[in-house]
């Protein structure tokens, strides 16, 4: 009988396995990353071995040891879903430069003022240049431990001296051991750290903050099985130009996986900003052409976000220009092509400039009916006498469909004082159990056109002819 052939490479991405080099994975579909496995054996026959713990019915297992615990800043506990779960391992993932240090150093100075030891590894930055950040933002606490080391044996010795209920390292991609092939921040240093540091999580029950860098295309640096490592997976967002700041769950075992939790960067570190909607509305004293409020989804928060449109005339034989900041593009000319061709509005031969206010990132397909009323506004140079926002997406067909969590939208902007929301028709379903609205009345249209005419900025039929 022929001896099977054995597995001799593997992806370090995915773990896939083929008895041949390959270039590219055809499971996970990366370039370079199968290399040859070290050590690789047949399969052999695992004997069964007596558990140390017998299994026992679900319902008998207790869920204290897994109680949360605040970590004394609310908008991470939002995120986290209640807190950090004892044994938990966190990835936090951001840009360089975003604040992930900071803010996990706030976070660890806020735990341990609490009287829970507090342990944080520092691998990029020495133990003085920590701690004087740690002056100006104040974050000093007699329970907050620090050590600056790069290998993983001696980080371990920390945990066992130290025995903190919270340990902070930054970041995973220093962090290397002599017990595995490999350069410091390569895929297998990676795995070999994450994992040590996952198994003594759970059997000391310490709560664990790993530090992750990014890619160039935004995703986590090192092997994809490191975000199946971890239990909770959050990603920090932010324009550098811009204070505000986003912690974002892309994975949480433990709760809901779309909630986020707003930051602002102040010259004594990051504050929390329990209400951001203020963020990216601009407050005018006289109605002004051109803007247009609307209310987005981020995760189970709505959030006021200003459109601003600027429409200009051409000089002869110059092509039209369109330009973005804020919104995507091509949603933006999706909709300016319908206000062309079903509202017979003329902006064939106009430059059309449309931004958020305040460096927001808008990609809630909602906000195309603000983007539309704000373009139309400025090409008729007219405003409007009310606090109007409007919620919606537009069709290629001119129509307008209904948006997620109307009812959350309406609320806050109901609470912000506005007088007149635009909305899809056929949402009063939806709107039926929302409470008695204080100021705001709801109006429902079916089509694009039908809602620039409740405001007045419909163009007179003699404006179009010439297009």
């Amino acid at each position: 009988m022929a001896k099977k052939h054995e597995d001799r490479y593997q992806c370090t991405e995915c773990g896939w396995t083929s008895v041949r080099w390959v270039g590219r994975c055809p499971q996970c579909q990366t370039w370079g990353s199968v290399v040859e496995r070290e050590g690789a054996s047949g399969t052999q026959k695992v004997s069964a071995a007596a558990p140390h713990t017998p299994a026992v019915r679900i319902a008998e297992v207790s869920a204290e040891a897994a109680d949360r615990t605040l970590t004394g800043m609310p908008e991470l506990d939002r995120v986290l879903g209640g807190g950090l779960v004892p044994g938990a391992v966190v990835l936090l993932a951001g840009e360089p430069g975003v604040g992930k240090s900071t803010l996990l150093l706030e976070v660890a100075a806020r735990w341990a003022r609490e009287g829970r030891r507090t342990l944080y590894i520092t691998g990029e930055e020495s133990a003085s240049q920590v701690r004087l950040r740690a002056t100006r933002t104040h974050a000093l606490a007699d329970e907050l431990f620090l050590a600056a080391e790069n290998d993983l044996g001696t980080i371990l010795g920390h945990i066992e001296q130290v025995s903190p209920s919270l340990m902070v390292l930054d970041s995973v991609q220093t962090v290397g051991t002599a017990e595995t092939d490999g350069i410091v921040g390569g895929t297998a240093q990676i795995r070999e750290v994450t994992t040590a540091l996952v198994r003594v999580a759970k059997q000391r029950n310490m709560a664990v903050v790993i530090v992750g860098h990014v890619t160039k295309d935004g995703g986590i640096a090192g092997p994809r099985t490191l975000e199946h490592l971890v239990d909770v997976v959050l990603g920090f967002e932010g324009d550098r130009h811009s204070g505000f700041r986003m912690v974002r769950a892309t994975k949480n075992r433990f709760g809901p996986a779309d909630e986020v939790g707003c930051f602002e960067m102040a010259e004594g570190g990051i504050v929390e900003v329990p209400d951001p909607s203020g963020l990216f509305v601009t407050r005018h004293e006289e109605p002004m052409p051109g803007t247009c409020v609307t209310v987005t989804m981020e995760g189970r928060r709505p959030l006021l976000a200003e459109i601003q449109a600027l429409v200009a005339p051409v000089p002869n034989e110059t092509p039209a220009r369109r330009v973005t900041n804020g919104v995507d593009f091509s949603r933006v000319a999706m909709v300016l092509a319908v206000l062309q061709r079903k509202a017979r509005l003329p902006l064939s031969r106009r430059d059309v400039y449309v931004s958020t206010v305040g460096g927001a990132r808008i990609t809630d397909p909602s906000v195309d009916l603000a983007v539309a009323i704000a373009v139309a506004s400025a090409s008729v140079e007219r405003n409007f006498p009310r606090r109007v926002l409007a919620m919606g997406e537009v069709g290629l067909a001119g129509d307008l469909r209904r948006v997620p969590g109307l009812e959350r939208r309406v609320s806050e902007a109901d609470r912000l004082g506005f007088e007149l929301a635009v909305v899809p028709s056929k949402s009063r379903d939806r709107t039926a159990n929302l409470p008695a609205l204080r100021n705001l009345e709801v109006v429902e249209v079916p089509t694009l056109a039908q809602a620039l005419a409740v405001l007045d900025l419909r163009r007179e039929e003699r404006g179009h002819r010439g297009e």
